[in-house]
């Protein structure tokens, strides 16, 4: 009989609450190079690595010393506008605790940087209950691409169709199904309507149950 073989997470906005942070950290680097990102433009973009935003924001010719200048500043803002108020998303924390509770490997899978997840997981608390962390630089391709989620998988010795991802971006859940893993998706950051090719979409994890996530993987 099939079961859990691993949970894989992303971080922003499936764990903690960070997407305005997000959105303020972007606003003030792209506004000292005249640029106006506004929230529509943060909607389109959460989820992807930072130098695709920043290519699609400033253009195909930004070169990649620029690329990286931009990014690191980014996040380093990114990490002063949000300090301590590190807050966990509503279900998020019990949900951890019970999967751990069953004996379920997990990891997270992010496109952000190591420095921001120490610093959301170290807030939070729940560093213990990762057995693996990928970032968006542990692979060359950033989602949509399967890359992040079939490493995290390997690193757990998980078989990818045994594994759940949670997601809240488009991006994100093309990803893990392109990996050939179920998904649950939370509809934090996009319309239901957007996340529609995920096995469950939830609008909190206080609507998710193990028994659900074990039913996905039981489905036929």
């Amino acid at each position: 009989m099939p079961e859990i073989a691993a949970v894989i997470w992303d971080m922003d906005g499936v764990l903690a609450d960070t997407a305005s942070h997000h959105l303020l950290a972007w606003q003030e680097t792209f506004a000292k190079r005249g640029i106006n990102f506004t929230e529509a433009d943060f909607k389109r973009s959460f989820g992807i690595r930072n130098d695709a935003i920043i290519k699609n924001t400033l253009g195909e010719q930004t070169t990649e010393a620029e690329i990286e200048t931009i990014a690191r500043e980014k996040e380093a803002t990114f990490r002063r506008i949000i300090g301590k108020d590190v807050k966990p998303l509503p279900g998020a924390l019990e949900l951890l605790q019970t999967l751990d509770e069953r004996g379920v490997k997990m990891a997270i899978a992010s496109s952000t940087t190591i420095e921001n997840i120490r610093l959301i997981i170290g807030s939070l608390g729940i560093k213990k209950y990762f057995k693996a962390v990928i970032t968006g630089h542990d692979v060359t391709e950033g989602k949509p691409s399967p890359q992040v989620f079939l490493l995290a998988a390997k690193r757990l010795g998980a078989e990818p169709k045994n594994c759940i991802v949670f997601e809240d971006a488009v991006a994100g859940v093309k990803a893990a199904k392109s990996a050939g893993m179920y998904c649950v998706a939370v509809a934090n950051t996009h319309s239901r309507e957007s996340l529609r090719e995920a096995d469950l979409v939830v609008e909190t994890l206080e609507m998710v149950t193990v028994n659900d996530l074990e039913g996905l993987v039981l489905s036929p």
